[in-house]
């Protein structure tokens, strides 16, 4: 069969394409393509069109300033996908911010139509989404059977979780923020993931974007856990602006900072990618949650306990 040749604008698709075994296919990535270590070397097909070393709230203006006359916060580099003539380009509709728009792919595959490029588009909700949308890639690049394996090694690992806590009694109420300003609690597959790993999330809904929120919110709420994994950030990056919550008011006040139940996790690199690592983010969970039950082994690299 002949190989495709197939470029990845998001890095949700990358981890999903080499999970398959087709990372040798990759072609082209996203900028923000940074796992596996193997597809570093490729070219790189976008760009942000923000400052991405600014603070979280320049970062929000700049987003919202950049949307109201853009399809996209991306750009994307035409010349370079036409000249790696892809066979299949994977994009997503699902976030404007995540990454690079399906419009904006049209947009650039227009010339390319005489080759009869591929647009596949992701648009993930619920953990459901993420697992049925690996399994129709691996469909759609001929690896069916490995498509079902990997699906299948996913879904045990989720199920060991479940079983564990089939009768855990209490489930503590779990806030996990997914901005730090303005303040946003992270919605999408991220409630479903705090259920199976023993948790009752607060303030947002299964498969529902991500909401904005008051403090007061969380305030009112008092959560017992308090999980800081803002989107697209790694844990030294939230260290650098942890100070925009722990001066807000009250916060000493929280059951959560009380009983010493606050944890920062690599929000990039698990909590927002919807690709097979989403997995690793239930594991962490209820590393979190429920850490007489679980030890994985992420403590220190994917989240570590805050001592404020």
């Amino acid at each position: 069969m002949h190989n495709k040749r197939i470029i990845s604008l998001l890095p949700a698709a990358t981890e999903i394409i080499c999970a398959l075994g087709l990372a040798d296919d990759l072609v082209g990535r996203s900028h923000e393509c940074d796992f596996p270590a193997e597809i570093q070397n490729l070219p790189i097909c976008s760009e942000a069109k923000f400052i991405s070393g600014s603070d979280s709230a320049k970062i929000d203006a700049q987003v919202k300033e950049i949307l109201t006359d853009a399809l996209s916060i991306y750009t994307i580099d035409k010349e370079k996908i036409q000249s790696l003539k892809p066979d299949v380009v994977i994009t997503q509709s699902q976030c404007e911010v995540c990454a690079v728009s399906e419009k904006d792919v049209e947009l650039a595959l227009a010339d390319l139509i005489v080759q009869q490029t591929q647009l596949i588009s992701l648009q993930p909700n619920t953990l459901n989404d993420i697992l049925r949308e690996i399994k129709e890639v691996a469909v759609t690049l001929g690896v069916e059977e490995k498509g079902n394996t990997l699906i299948e090694d996913l879904e045990e690992r989720i199920d060991i979780v479940k079983h564990k806590l089939k009768f855990f009694p209490d489930k503590p109420t779990v806030a996990i923020i997914e901005w730090l300003s303005p303040l946003m609690v992270a919605g999408n597959w991220i409630p479903e993931l705090v259920q199976i790993a023993g948790g009752d999330s607060i303030l947002a809904e299964n498969g529902k974007h991500s909401p904005f929120v008051e403090w007061q919110q969380i305030y009112d709420e008092n959560p017992e856990v308090l999980i800081i994994a803002p989107c697209g950030f790694s844990i030294n990056r939230t260290l650098q602006e942890i100070d925009l919550i722990l001066n807000l008011p009250g916060w000493r006040d929280l059951n959560a900072v009380k009983n010493n139940r606050v944890y920062i996790a690599d929000g990039n690199a698990y909590f927002n990618r919807s690709g097979p690592r989403i997995v690793d983010t239930i594991e962490m969970l209820a590393e979190m949650i429920t850490p007489k039950y679980f030890a994985f082994g992420y403590e220190g690299e994917g989240w570590i306990k805050f001592e404020s």
